[in-house]
């Protein structure tokens, strides 16, 4: 059953006696385990019409390159066909939403569309509510507590946000139950779809061509089943003592996949839950409590990538006063990206980002730091991590990233002693590293992955 807290309401449109029942699939791009979908399933059933499928394939979408896309492409084309089986089919579109779903609108009784958080989605939802002539219900299905029903407005920190997710667990860490299509839609022709099992579809998009796909991270569905089998049967019961050590690789590399929503956090904190495993609460802490943590600053800040706004007045007035002190080390944008600086550990960082897609995350962190401690100004420091982080991650351009970021510059955090350059924010240094891990061995790692 889907919760009504997960439910909301866009416009106030009455609902049509038409074609179908759409689904307007946007961030929740899975087949199973969908809030969003299930309640357009039952909807249709209601109805007694077929339900179709629709997704927007936007060649602008703010930062995205050939690397996110191809990423993309290889779950959408599970996704298709794991609808297919269950009678529904899937029309990629091309073009904004705000053009195409309006447009098929005009065949459906309803539309039914997954939450989105960050502006461009928001908007999104926002422009489509207004041009469509039938009710957009939106439900939320990428989280695990339904953002508003968690808290009221932007919280501090994880310390203030914890207790309300606990309070929810009960009524929302419950499983999904699939329900059955009554009334097929493949036989339905829409108009203008593109073809994504072709292998050219890719080159014939105008994207950013600089960035190249990731040999290291499959998109799909699959691919993030086998990865959190994996965890949890080789990984998770280290997962609380050794995760901040790249060399031991006990992150669960689930956050590509949660940022497509090609797995949904739901699927991934009942199969944690389920293990007697020592690293569980660790992990669970992280999946949900710290990524709605995330999901909550961006949600009730809409200026979450712009510096005078995502940042506690605090840590602006601390960075502020130190904003003129002197750097031992100063670099440009063009030198961070290819990783010509002194420090090779922060090089090996960052080349692990531009070559796989995904840093380890406690090197992200002091690789946030050194940014700070590096660039001529925090505001051109912070404008920099959202630059690289959103081009080369593949779970970049996403809440998780935006909280990642600005926690490096004080979000999320408390004060500290105060230093140059850093002002009362949180410092990291080289040291640190090293009583973590071989630093050496890693950047070895690293250069391994130059003459794979």
């Amino acid at each position: 059953m889907v919760q009504p807290e997960r439910i909301e309401l866009l416009n106030a449109a009455v609902q049509k006696d038409r074609r179908f029942v759409l689904y307007w699939m946007q961030a929740a791009q899975r087949a199973e385990c969908n809030h969003a979908l299930e309640y357009a399933v039952q909807t249709a059933n209601q109805r007694r019409k077929p339900l179709m499928a629709a997704f927007s394939l936007v060649d602008d979408y703010p930062a995205a390159n050939r690397r996110h896309y191809a990423f993309m492409l290889e779950g959408l084309r599970q996704t298709a066909a794991a609808l297919a089986r269950r009678g529904i089919r899937l029309a990629v579109l091309h073009g904004s939403p705000a053009t195409t779903i309006p447009a098929l609108a005009q065949q459906a009784d309803a539309v039914i569309v997954d939450e989105g958080y960050l502006r461009i989605q928001r908007q999104w939802r926002k422009n489509v509510a207004a041009a469509i002539d039938c009710p957009l219900t939106e439900v939320t299905t990428n989280l695990i507590v339904p953002v508003t029903t968690a808290s009221d407005k932007e919280n501090f920190s994880a310390g203030t946000l914890r207790p309300r997710i606990r309070r929810q667990l009960d009524r929302f860490l419950t499983p999904l139950k699939a329900v059955p299509l009554k009334q097929s839609s493949l036989d339905i022709k829409i108009p203008n779809t593109l073809d994504i099992d072709n292998p050219a579809l890719l080159d014939t998009l105008a994207l950013d061509r600089s960035v190249p796909p990731s040999s290291f991270y499959t998109g799909g569905t699959q691919e993030a089943h086998k990865r959190l089998t994996y965890f949890l049967e080789h990984k998770l019961d280290r997962y609380a003592d050794d995760r901040n050590n790249p060399l031991l690789d006990c992150q669960s590399n689930l956050s590509p996949y949660l940022h497509f929503g090609q797995i949904s956090p739901l699927t991934v904190a009942l199969a944690a839950m389920a293990t007697d495993s020592p690293g569980k609460e660790s992990f669970l802490e992280e999946l949900i409590v710290r990524r709605e943590l995330s999901h909550n600053f961006v949600y009730y800040n809409t200026g979450y990538d712009v510096y005078e706004t995502a940042l506690p007045p605090w840590a602006q007035r601390t960075l502020a006063v130190h904003a003129k002190d002197k750097r031992t080390y100063r670099y440009t944008r063009q030198q961070l990206e290819a990783a010509q600086t002194h420090d090779a550990a922060w090089n090996a960082a960052q080349r692990e980002m531009v070559i796989t897609g995904k840093m380890h995350n406690y090197l992200r962190m002091y690789w946030g730091k050194k940014i700070l401690e590096w660039t001529a100004s925090p505001k051109e420091a912070f404008e920099c991590a959202i630059y690289l982080n959103d081009k080369y991650e593949l779970d970049g351009r996403d809440p998780n990233g935006y909280a990642g970021a600005a926690w490096c510059f004080g979000k999320h955090d408390r004060a500290w002693g105060e230093r140059p350059v850093f002002g009362k924010i949180r410092y990291m240094n080289a040291a640190g590293l090293a009583r973590k891990f071989d630093v050496d061995a890693y950047i070895r790692k690293i250069d391994a992955l130059d003459n794979r």
